[in-house]
């Protein structure tokens, strides 16, 4: 039995005692950060883009309807695999007829070489002039030519109907693929484009004078934002800068080896490279702030950070983030230096 005066203390009761506590006592066992200068702001991202080192444009050498597309975009072909066939009825027609204009330059040649052997028979004998002799040796010489003519034409027939076979010049991904089964292929027209997924590039424009700061084998950071996670964050290989500078923008074109077979990197994908600058921010440009990944809070739409106030309160407060760096993120704006931010979102949500 409760003495008289006094109310047993349920659940219920101690939660309500806690919520009249004020809020800076609530928020006392708080774990905070202070927002530090990012370790990122003396570099500068430069927008860039993923380039394939060997693609190829595949066009139409010879007229003719498609006939046969075994092939589709985004398929990983071989070297030799058929792409696509032309109709080559008409090339195999004329190249048939050139067979057989060389079998019959051969039955000619061959008449002419046991006529020219008689005629030296007989002018050993003395039976014919010298005149004679000469003119069987012209005739056996023309139709010998004959002969060579038509094998060249004969050859040249069948390099035809050997154009209307596309097959790959290297094992790759297509890319591209204007044609359909039946379209109408023209000597020029692009028929499909293909990569080489184990070789790529990320190229940029930069600056000249961002360009000189980079020291001898000093590579830049590359980033692929439409990778997931720590992905995003790729090493380069090898570092290779145009000679030629752009007379209008004074910048100059970096472009950066990627190591191979990264999945879901591709031709056209968006890159940033980040090169120092040489100072934390640009005249009149506030420094970028960093706070710990773990701070961050995601509503819907809505990013943002739990800051403390002069009492102690966490408030939410929308933020801008930039790039990633390990265990931090990047602030461009919504919060000042030296504000401390909580670390457990989720507490900080109990304790307003």
């Amino acid at each position: 039995m409760p003495k008289p005066g006094f109310l047993p203390l349920t659940a219920a009761t101690a939660l309500a005692l806690v919520m009249m506590l004020p809020a800076t006592v609530r928020a006392a066992g708080l774990a905070a950060a202070p927002a530090v200068a990012s370790a990122a702001a003396t570099a500068s991202g430069f927008d860039g883009v993923v380039e394939a080192v060997r693609q190829t444009v595949i066009a139409a050498q010879v007229p003719g309807a498609v006939v046969e597309l075994p092939v589709k975009v985004g398929d990983r072909v071989s070297a030799g695999q058929l792409l696509l066939r032309i109709d080559a009825r008409t090339a195999d027609q004329n190249a048939a007829a050139s067979d057989a204009q060389v079998q019959a330059a051969r039955a000619a040649l061959a008449v002419a070489s046991q006529e020219y052997g008689r005629q030296q028979q007989l002018f050993q004998k003395q039976y014919i002039s010298q005149a004679a002799l000469e003119r069987a040796e012209s005739e056996f010489k023309a139709t010998q030519a004959q002969v060579n003519a038509q094998l060249a034409q004969a050859g040249a027939a069948r390099t035809q109907t050997g154009l209307h076979v596309v097959r790959a010049p290297y094992a790759g991904v297509i890319s591209e693929l204007p044609v359909s089964l039946g379209d109408m292929a023209m000597p020029g027209r692009p028929l499909l484009t293909l990569y080489d997924p184990s070789a790529l590039r990320v190229s940029a424009s930069v600056p000249q004078t961002v360009a000189s700061r980079l020291a001898a084998g000093e590579l830049p950071k590359v980033e692929l934002p439409g990778l997931p996670g720590p992905q995003q964050w790729v090493a380069p290989l090898r570092l290779q800068q145009l000679p030629t500078a752009d007379a209008a923008t004074h910048t100059v074109t970096l472009r950066l080896d990627l190591p191979a077979q990264l999945a879901g990197v591709a031709p056209g994908m968006f890159a940033r490279l980040w090169l120092p600058t040489g100072s934390a921010a640009a005249p009149g440009v506030a420094a970028a702030l960093s706070v710990p990944r773990q701070a961050i809070v995601r509503r819907a739409e809505m990013t943002g950070l739990y800051v403390l106030d002069a009492q102690g309160r966490p408030l939410l407060r929308q933020v801008r983030l930039g790039r990633v760096d390990g265990d931090r993120v990047e602030v461009l704006s919504g919060l000042m230096a030296g504000e401390k931010v909580v670390t457990d979102a989720q507490a900080a949500a109990r304790a307003r």
